[in-house]
């Protein structure tokens, strides 16, 4: 019996210390990935600004092309809700790393971000962080020459996440991406189409109003009609991803989004 107890014991102090040294190899494993999974993060949001700002090309290298190419960029921090726009140093006094700032996060920050009343909720995001990054590229007389701004909204089945960038009058688009969602595969999924993405190009945002007039018609874009430089071709059998887009469009292109710093930025305020 004895005997028994003493082998009893021997396996649960085997199984422990397997489980000890498994755990310790995990996180040790963790602890040295973190780096490289940071770094391809930061690789996959580069790749994705340069896909919306159309500056990038198959066979473009990590750690080469893509991040040359993106350090021409400038970062901005926007204040949504006092409407301005920070340089880097404003925002790391608010202790914001604008390299490393995570807007998904801090909307569930209620501290930093806030609840979406239902008029506001054009998107149907439900919250919304306080802060957002924006990046600009300038030209050679140090006008911008385009901006890229992250948008994010519910389409069918998900949230979709991705980025419109605009040329210098701040109205003309110059490309979109998504880079994350779930709608369904070769319906709502086609908003990664680069066909439909290219559709995209040249389309005005605001009409003489200021008000956001981008529009995802249901089918294709007329194009003798007066409103066709707002249109965007519809994705067939996809209504509420196609609704879902163009509802994320003019919530984070509107008043409650980008829209006031754009006027700024437009008239040379800031």
């Amino acid at each position: 019996m004895a005997k028994n107890k003493d082998s009893m014991s021997n396996i649960l102090v085997v199984a422990l210390s397997v489980c000890f040294a498994c755990s310790i190899v995990v996180s040790a494993t963790a602890v040295l990935l973190k780096p490289q999974r940071i770094a391809n993060k930061d690789a996959d949001r580069n790749k994705n600004i340069l896909q919306a700002a159309g500056l990038y090309e198959p066979g473009f290298s990590r750690g080469g092309d893509i991040d040359e190419l993106f350090s021409s960029f400038t970062l901005r921090l926007v204040d949504l809700e006092e409407k301005t726009i920070l340089d880097e140093v404003a925002a790391e006094q608010l202790g914001i790393d604008l390299r490393r700032y995570d807007q998904r996060k801090a909307s569930k920050n209620p501290e930093i971000s806030k609840d979406l009343t239902t008029a506001e909720d054009i998107a149907s995001i439900s919250r919304r962080a306080r802060y957002s990054v924006v990046y600009l590229l300038h030209d050679d007389n140090g006008r911008v020459d385009k901006v890229v701004l992250p948008v994010h909204g519910y389409g069918l089945w998900s949230i979709m996440y991705g980025f419109v960038s605009l040329e210098g009058d701040f109205n003309t688009v110059s490309g979109v991406t998504f880079y994350e969602q779930g709608e369904t595969a070769g319906l709502g999924g086609e908003i990664v189409n680069p066909v439909w993405r290219g559709s995209w190009v040249g389309k005005r945002i605001y009409g003489a109003d200021g008000d956001v007039k981008l529009d995802v018609v249901k089918g294709r874009v007329d194009l003798t009609s007066q409103n066709a430089v707002h249109q965007i071709d519809g994705l067939s059998g996809a209504t509420l991803t196609s609704n879902g887009v163009e509802n994320l469009i003019t919530y984070w292109l509107g008043d409650e989004g980008f829209g006031p710093v754009l006027n700024q930025l437009q008239s040379g305020a800031i």
